[in-house]
């Protein structure tokens, strides 16, 4: 990508994580909350390459960290990054740098939603289970009754959407040329 449009681009995706972390709702039994944040996630490693993935989820974060409210629910501060939660926001940049790394050249809802599925959703859920763990001093049960399990329907529907919009704004992008995927009408 050239620098000015791969700035753009990154911003843009920043710009739509942070948007994204105020679609929310807590749920009762778990510290943690349902987010969209994960489906902007998704849409980030699928039209970004894999670098770029990775440092617009670590600005985020970094956002976050510094006290400007963007994290989910529209909290904020590094208190959150290293809290119960906190091995959900860790394990982000890695999961979906791995979900771009691998979402392939063709621009494929299959694929894409695979690859969210597959290595993001669980990475993610593996992150966020060892800090609920470790923090909250719980066995591995009561981890995966609050990290993983009531998650795991909406994360499917999220990666489904975001592999729908991936394909989208791909295909827009690849019209408007100068765009380096192939166009495979899965």
């Amino acid at each position: 990508m050239e620098s000015t449009k791969k700035i753009t681009m990154v911003a843009m995706c920043v710009a739509f994580c942070c948007i994204s972390a105020y679609i929310t709702f807590p749920l009762p039994f778990t510290p943690g909350m349902v987010t969209a944040v994960t489906l902007a996630f998704g849409v980030t490693a699928f039209v970004l390459p894999p670098k770029e993935t990775a440092l617009a989820i670590c600005l985020y974060l970094a956002l976050g960290a510094i006290g400007i409210p963007v994290l989910p629910g529209g909290t904020a501060g590094l208190g959150r990054i290293l809290g119960p939660t906190g091995g959900f926001y860790l394990a982000w940049p890695v999961a979906y740098y791995l979900v771009s790394l691998l979402k392939g050249r063709d621009i494929s809802f299959k694929r894409y939603a695979v690859m969210n599925i597959v290595i993001g959703i669980p990475l993610t859920y593996l992150g966020g289970l060892i800090s609920m763990m470790m923090l909250m001093d719980v066995d591995l049960m009561a981890g995966l009754a609050m990290a993983v399990l009531p998650f795991i329907p909406g994360d499917i529907m999220k990666s489904l959407g975001a592999a729908f919009l991936g394909v989208k704004v791909n295909k827009m992008l690849a019209k408007q040329g100068g765009y380096t995927v192939s166009v495979n009408r899965n």
